[in-house]
């Protein structure tokens, strides 16, 4: 907490506010074009990403000084804050209409911000052209659902719709624990408690912690970051109750390696067998340039099965993948390349683009000339000859 004697006071009353306006035309304009994230820096044009791509946002450069007091002019009282810890994250409200996920930090050449656009309205879960066995995830009433992909992937709204289903649909106690909260929840069906982590609480641990004391039915945890968080979370999810997190992986095999990894050698048997028994489903989205000038999501969904449950117990994750594949048909499943491969087929990206972002560029060019998935395995790494086939009577996660 700064004070009128630390030579990090900010006295509000003291500023013009003037690189706060110029920077409020910038995110104005951001809107306007449909861009997702404002980049300032010291010392540079101000920069936006629009459809995927970095793109100048501005004619002059924007002053080391006036860099600096436009961070004074943002955070007022907690920039006393930000000069100690070197970064700070926050939301900003805009507007009535638009918010902002802020991350202000220090760099060589002085301050610098990134605005992360947050949508004011929950998309309802038909509108991101998800598959419906994402859907199904919501009527779960126990487990561990798992939604991950790199940064601006998406997670964040595919977490806030699935939350806003369960809200419109159920009548359940929600608690949320974020850093920052982006999509507020207005309780409809469902009581929906939201805390954000060094406002309302101290950490995602004790927070989590807290949670299991608080009646609830729901946890959505923003990021399992750490130890405590992973463990905490496998258990809330292992004594009866519904957990959704965020990872920054890329598909489901590196997903249960990350979890399993943050452990000791020595713990890694109890985690890996905790996982196998929690897991319901993990789905990773990867963002793909449209021909249209858009992106659209490719998802990887994992649907637990006993084939699935027996894989991550058994330390097989280099089956995984094949596994998921040969599930489709019977549990909805699908890996990245067939994700790729129906939004190709469906004329909504590129076969440049759908190459450039498939898992196997190889298998997936030999599906595109009109093999089967079947065909494509025979051609594929000998190494695969010893995967297991998904068995007809594997049953899908359980929906009651």
């Amino acid at each position: 907490m700064s004070s009128p004697e630390s030579k990090n006071y900010v006295d509000a009353t003291q500023l013009t506010y003037e690189q706060l306006k110029k920077v409020g035309k910038y995110l104005q304009k951001m809107i306007e074009v449909g861009g997702s994230d404002l980049h300032i820096k010291a010392n540079a044009v101000v920069r936006a990403r629009i459809n995927g791509n970095i793109v100048q946002f501005g004619g002059g450069i924007f002053a080391k000084e006036d860099a600096l007091t436009f961070a004074k002019e943002i955070l007022k009282g907690r920039f006393a804050e930000f000069v100690e810890k070197k970064e700070i994250d926050f939301v900003y409200p805009f507007s009535e209409t638009s918010r902002f996920r802020v991350n202000i930090f220090f760099q060589m050449d002085g301050v610098s911000a990134v605005f992360r656009t947050i949508p004011v309205k929950i998309p309802a879960l038909d509108e991101l052209n998800l598959p419906a066995v994402v859907k199904k995830f919501t009527k779960i009433e126990r487990g561990l659902v798992l939604v991950t992909g790199v940064t601006g992937s998406g997670k964040s709204t595919t977490l806030a719709s699935l939350i806003n289903e369960i809200n419109l649909t159920k009548k359940k106690h929600i608690i949320t624990i974020e850093d920052p909260i982006e999509f507020v929840h207005k309780d409809k069906g469902c009581i929906i408690n939201q805390r954000s982590v060094g406002q309302d609480t101290l950490s995602f641990g004790s927070a989590l912690r807290a949670a299991l004391r608080e009646d609830p039915d729901i946890i959505l945890v923003g990021e399992m970051r750490d130890q405590e968080t992973i463990n905490l979370a496998l258990h809330a999810a292992d004594t009866g109750h519904l957990v959704f997190s965020t990872l920054h992986t890329i598909d489901a095999k590196e997903t249960i390696n990350r979890i399993i990894a943050q452990f000791p050698t020595e713990e890694q048997n109890r985690i890996r067998l905790s996982l196998s028994g929690v897991i319901q489903g993990i789905v990773s989205q990867r963002l793909i340039p449209t021909v249209d000038g858009g992106r659209r999501a490719a998802l990887e969904i994992l649907v637990k099965t006993p084939t699935i449950e027996k894989l991550i117990m058994e330390n097989r994750d280099y089956e995984i993948r094949e596994t998921i594949e040969k599930g489709r048909e019977h549990y909805k499943s699908q890996s990245f390349d067939q994700s790729i491969l129906d939004l190709y087929n469906e004329g909504v990206i590129s076969k440049e683009m759908a190459l450039e972002n498939a898992t196997s560029a190889a298998d997936l060019e030999l599906r595109m000339s009109g093999l089967s998935d079947g065909q494509v395995s025979q051609n594929g790494d000998e190494s695969k000859k010893n995967s297991v086939n998904v068995a007809a009577s594997d049953d899908v996660f359980d929906l009651k």
